[in-house]
């Protein structure tokens, strides 16, 4: 799962165990330890506030709650949730997933192991479990006015008729997302979510609910405040919202800097959006060759012809040629239709519902649907 920070919780009541482990986790970045709790009569509730990926819990932990209690109801209460078990020789431990056992750590253990075994069990269960996995989908233009960030908010709208879904302003500067929707500008955002530890209180503090239904994420509020968000920061929150989620839409910028590709990295799929423009077409073939060089798979690109009715002079089949791959989805010119919702601040598909538009829509909200229940783990991303 490229890009994806592994959320660790750890359930150990013998403090220099638990100080062994986080210096083990200290030197890497991919594992991030969330908490270690040392009773196993708040492991539960830590779960629930946490939402980790992964769970060790010492075997031998003492007080009225054994271990093994803790990983079973762990598992009845989080199916979701990868448990490892922390034992020593002396008490052996078999694995025995249906108990909430999915892998044993054996002591005395090296940061390899333990960050080797974290990252073997995640991963092996996710694709177990990728039928319950969130879809994220980054939308993406190498050229601003191809209507990206419409597209962005529609898609989401639609989505939310019968599924979770989060709307991520990924404009750092410019919060395109602010300006379309008309949001105070004291309306929090990613600024004003904590550095180190995320938890699923804080997202509900800063998102802004959009009277269509969909909750968003916004960018900060200055252009000069965009440096305030690391890819660190924006790892953990994406991490986060997988948990709570089916859909995470994220609207990112025209450029292919360091803070657009977290996001590029992060997706499931990228939906590449451009129209009957030489420059957007010219830029999207260019953007194609750094992804093959980052080392995306085709499964990851899907391509959005907006504005498919305005051709300018330019078929489809030269578009396709100068890509080097097909255009897998369309949607048609409604440009007052679009203007006129966009100056109000609504989505078209509610203010249009029967336009040719809003049914195109739809369709590709559709065949998302159908991905989520189908997805593998995120392919390759850089390295």
């Amino acid at each position: 799962m490229a890009g994806e920070q592994i959320r660790l919780l750890v359930i150990e009541d013998v403090p220099q165990v638990a100080s062994h482990i986080a210096a083990l986790l200290n030197a890497q970045s991919q594992i991030k330890l969330l908490q270690v709790i040392a009773s196993g009569d708040m492991a539960l509730p830590a779960v629930a506030e946490y939402r980790p990926d992964v769970v060790i819990i010492d075997a031998l932990l003492q007080g009225r709650v054994s271990g093994a209690s803790v990983a079973s109801g762990i598992r009845r209460a989080n199916p979701e949730v990868t448990l490892i078990s922390l034992t020593v020789p002396q008490n052996p431990v078999q694995e025995d997933s249906d108990r909430g056992i999915d892998a044993v750590l054996r002591m005395p253990f090296t940061g390899f192991d333990l960050t080797t075994l974290v990252r073997r069990v995640h991963e092996e269960r996710g694709a177990q479990s990728a039928r319950g996995r969130s879809l994220m989908i980054a939308l993406f233009s190498p050229k601003g006015g191809v209507g990206r960030t419409t597209i962005a908010y529609n898609l989401a709208v639609t989505l939310a008729a019968t599924h979770r879904v989060c709307l991520v302003d990924g404009s750092m500067q410019f919060s395109d997302l602010r300006g379309l929707l008309r949001v105070p500008a004291d309306a929090p955002s990613i600024v004003n979510l904590p550095t180190d530890r995320i938890r699923e209180a804080d997202l509900a503090e800063v998102m802004w609910r959009d009277p269509s239904g969909i909750d968003i994420l916004l960018g900060p509020p200055r252009v000069e405040m965009a440096e305030m968000v690391t890819p660190g920061d924006v790892e953990k929150t994406l991490s986060l919202l997988r948990k709570l989620y089916d859909f995470v839409i994220l609207d990112t910028r025209a450029s292919l800097s360091d803070d657009v590709l977290v996001f590029l990295d992060a997706a499931d799929v990228i939906l590449q959006v451009l129209s009957y423009d030489s420059m957007a077409i010219r830029g999207l073939a260019m953007a194609g060759e750094t992804f093959r060089a980052i080392g995306y798979p085709a499964t990851k690109l899907t391509t959005l012809m907006n504005r498919a009715d305005a051709l300018g002079g330019i078929s489809r089949a030269e578009v396709e040629e100068t890509l080097g791959h097909p255009i897998d989805h369309e949607l048609p010119s409604e440009g007052l239709l679009v203007l006129a919702a966009n100056n109000d601040g609504l989505p078209f598909v509610s203010v249009a519902p029967a336009a040719p538009i809003t049914r195109a829509m739809r369709a590709l909200a559709s065949s998302f649907a159908a991905r989520l229940g189908v997805q593998t783990p995120t392919a390759a991303g850089r390295r």
